[in-house]
């Protein structure tokens, strides 16, 4: 159910249109820029006077005066060159919000097109500890699967693995010519493998030699040699093990652990049927498709390298058609750093000549970096670079001073006292990253991610925690809810932000960007906060008024623990401060 005060104005807003022979695709509000002047506004006589050749502010006065009519408005004015202004009746807007606080979805409705969407996010290489650089594909996948599944999509999410390409060669050539052969790899923990990861990557950029070794043994390992596919699966299984914990920590997801590897008998197919389109050719040595260059020089997408061995494009194009195939995909959306751009153009444009996915819409999600305090992006195979374990383990230290130790409040002992760090590291940590943009960057401050204030995490689940005590302390006095009552303006702006939900869940979905929803949850425990002082509860003037705040309290603190959720952060009951020893 869609509970948009906004379908009400504009249905009313087509039969006006309709009724003056207007276009009725102009028949639409928006929420007012300033909402000093009105709480909604209409722009349509200013496209509709470049149609009908008519003064915009004669159109505007027209449409206004039927408005003015309708029974949920309360002042209806025409401003400027014919923008219409539409204030709503105090009544109206209770109701509306009597009804988001009865809904389980709090008024927010459904795509109208659901379908099957693969999110591919996460993608660490294997055989290599999981580092700070890594964050942002997890938390913004996370956080996209769970807005897509919200809305009412059927999706799949897949980390998709690096564990096939040439950095495999890398550590088994490197683990060679350390042991002599590779029978102790077995013996190696995830600590060790990204040791030998970092000595193959400084050995190969310094010698040729090494790095021909590394394609030969990739290649032997692609072509199914027994000892070396033996050594991969401990990597891979160690690594994998590693990763799973980092994400865990995370609270980050998968439905599905593919990797490059499982795609590689796809990649056979996609060769043949390369070649038997005819649009494969080679070129010194390599099975190369040629691509389009209109503004910018394109290289071929290798399919297969003059050592036999698989291009790294190629297990990308490969598992399109495993997603369109085997997961029936509608939807496929990838989210990498910039340094990826290419590469997923070359993939598309490839499965597009291979009519791999017809009817399957590919995208590509670019992200901005994090960034040190020189604002430079952390580099992905410098050994300066701060794993992610330890950044969660920092982030949780940082917590900690925040909070009492075990056993200063009665109920938290050492469990339920970590418990709480994890839920707010986390929550420090994600928030961060997901308050901005998808394509900006952000520098990694970690005093700035676990603030009690601010645009924090932390924050908006200390709103929340606020609330549940508001709430208990109502339970304890017998103070039930009620209908709301909209006495005082803080009441009034808090209603109408709240009967915002579902146009930013729509936004945050059509535009695959968290940051509106993060932006939307600081602001609605803003407004809040500000109702909360101007507004009391328990000392209100009578018992309605009371009941009716409560409501729009309990309103606040079920939208803000979905906005939390949509964002992967759990909210915790309570929050404790060490200065309080409680709530």
């Amino acid at each position: 159910m869609n509970l948009l005060l906004e379908n009400k104005i504009n249905q009313t807003l087509s039969e006006i249109f309709r009724s003056l022979e207007l276009d009725e695709k102009f028949a639409v509000v928006k929420v007012s820029d300033r909402a000093d002047l009105s709480d909604f506004q209409c722009n349509g006589a200013l496209a509709l006077a470049k149609i009908a050749h008519k003064n915009p502010r004669e159109i505007a006065t027209a449409i206004s005066e039927k408005l003015q009519q309708a029974d949920f408005v309360e002042r209806v004015t025409v401003d400027g060159p014919g923008f219409i202004n539409i204030k709503l009746k105090n009544d109206f807007i209770a109701e509306n919000i009597d009804k988001i606080a009865q809904d389980e979805r709090l008024g927010c409705g459904t795509t109208d097109n659901p379908h099957k969407v693969v999110l591919d996010y996460g993608g660490p290489n294997v055989a290599k500890e999981m580092h700070v650089g890594h964050l942002r594909s997890g938390v913004i996948g996370e956080s996209v699967r769970r807005i897509e599944k919200f809305v009412g999509n059927d999706v799949i999410a897949d980390v998709h693995l690096g564990d096939w390409g040439t950095p495999m060669g890398m550590i088994l050539s490197e683990i060679i010519a350390h042991d002599g052969n590779l029978a102790k790899v077995e013996t190696y923990d995830i600590a060790q493998i990204t040791e030998f990861y970092k000595a193959a990557n400084i050995r190969c950029k310094e010698d040729e030699s090494a790095r021909e070794n590394a394609r030969k043994i990739t290649a032997a390992l692609q072509a199914g040699n027994a000892e070396y596919r033996k050594a991969w699966q401990h990597l891979r299984d160690v690594s994998v093990a590693a990763v799973k914990e980092n994400y865990r920590q995370l609270d980050v997801n998968f439905d599905l652990w593919w990797g490059e590897s499982d795609a590689h008998e796809t990649c056979g197919e996609i060769v043949k049927l390369a070649r038997e389109k005819g649009i494969s050719e080679i070129d010194e040595g390599a099975e190369i498709i040629r691509l389009e260059e209109s503004n910018k020089p394109k290289p071929p997408v290798i399919l297969v390298k003059s050592d036999g061995g698989f291009g790294y494009q190629l297990t990308d194009i490969a598992t399109i058609k495993m997603r369109a195939d085997d997961l029936k995909a509608e939807e496929i959306v990838y989210f990498t750093d910039s340094r990826q751009t290419l590469h997923f153009e070359q993939v598309f444009e490839s499965a597009q000549k291979l009519n791999l996915a017809p009817n399957v819409k590919l995208q590509h999600i670019v992200f901005g970096t994090v960034n040190g305090a020189d604002g430079k992006p952390f580099k992905t195979r410098d050994g300066g670079v701060m794993n992610l374990d330890t950044l969660i383990e920092m982030s949780k230290d940082k917590v900690r001073l925040s909070l009492p130790k075990a056993g200063e409040v009665e109920g938290y002992g050492t469990a339920e006292i970590e418990k709480l760090v994890a839920q707010i590291a986390v929550a420090a940590i994600k928030f961060q990253d997901l308050k901005n943009t998808i394509a900006s960057g952000y520098i990694f401050e970690l005093d700035e991610f676990a603030k009690f204030e601010g645009k924090t995490g932390p924050y908006i689940q200390y709103a929340v925690a606020r609330i549940n005590s508001i709430l208990r302390k109502a339970k304890a006095k017998n103070l039930s809810f009620g209908k709301v009552i909209l006495a005082a303006p803080e009441e009034r702006e808090l209603s109408l932000k709240l009967a915002q939900l579902h146009n930013v869940v729509m936004r945050a979905h059509t535009d695959k960007e968290p940051s509106i929803i993060a932006d939307y949850a600081y602001n609605l425990a803003q407004i809040f906060s500000t109702f909360y002082n101007a507004c009391p509860i328990m000392s209100a003037d009578d018992q309605a008024l009371a009941a009716s705040r409560l409501t729009l309290a309990k309103a606040v603190k079920d939208v803000l623990t979905l906005l939390l959720d949509l964002l992967g952060i759990e909210a915790p009951e309570v929050m404790l401060k060490a200065e309080n020893k409680g709530e």
